[in-house]
């Protein structure tokens, strides 16, 4: 069962699990897994890697969905979460602001120094929590969102996230330490927030 934050007549907000896709037609993934749960409709509007879990939000109807999409498209639709990186920012707060650029055969986005063809800007901001040890946990708040933004950004900058290997992190204990923790966005003229945690009794979350 997928666990529900929240379900009126236009929309779900959910907690997707770690290790089940966002969407991907045919296969099992949330879009089939929320419809069979709540016999309605599933729209996305948003998506997290597989390997990623934590809070999001699903229209029940098309109406619904273009209006969380187009709040997604704007930047008003805010997406925050927590990381666990190797090492520690220099500073306890900052920007990084890199252009990406996502080679689709290998399923991996660069940083890359020029633009051209299939180069985005991507902005993220960043707040240092806590540390232990070699480890960082930091909150994460997206400008854009682009294809394994955190993970590529982090990287670049000598700091993989824990578990991501395909981003160079040595520690395989784990899946990639990044989980949605508050989404935010306006529906009928009210700002709603939700939130949830990763599992504080799994490595590396049990170590903050």
């Amino acid at each position: 069962m997928i666990e529900i934050l929240f379900e009126n007549n236009d929309f779900a907000v959910c907690v997707k699990p770690v290790g089940i896709c966002s969407q991907n037609d045919g296969a099992e993934d949330m879009v089939k897994l929320l419809k069979e749960q709540l016999g309605s409709e599933i729209y996305p509007v948003h998506r997290l890697d597989t390997a990623v879990g934590g809070t999001m939000v699903f229209a029940k109807n098309s109406k619904t969905a273009a209006a969380l999409s187009k709040q997604v498209a704007d930047g008003s639709f805010k997406k925050h979460y927590l990381a666990v990186v190797s090492g520690k920012p220099d500073e306890s707060n900052g920007v990084f602001e890199d252009l990406l650029f996502k080679d689709s055969s290998k399923n991996k986005s660069y940083v890359v120094r020029r633009e051209r063809k299939g180069v985005k800007k991507a902005k993220l901001e960043y707040e240092f929590l806590a540390s232990n040890g070699d480890m960082s946990l930091v909150s994460v708040l997206l400008h854009t969102g682009r294809s394994h933004q955190i993970r590529v950004q982090f990287s670049s900058r000598k700091m993989p996230l824990i578990g991501d290997g395909k981003y160079g992190s040595k520690d395989n204990r784990c899946t990639v330490a990044l989980w949605s923790g508050e989404i935010e966005f306006t529906y009928n003229h009210d700002k709603l927030s939700f939130l949830s945690k990763p599992d504080n009794t799994k490595y590396p979350w049990n170590l903050f």
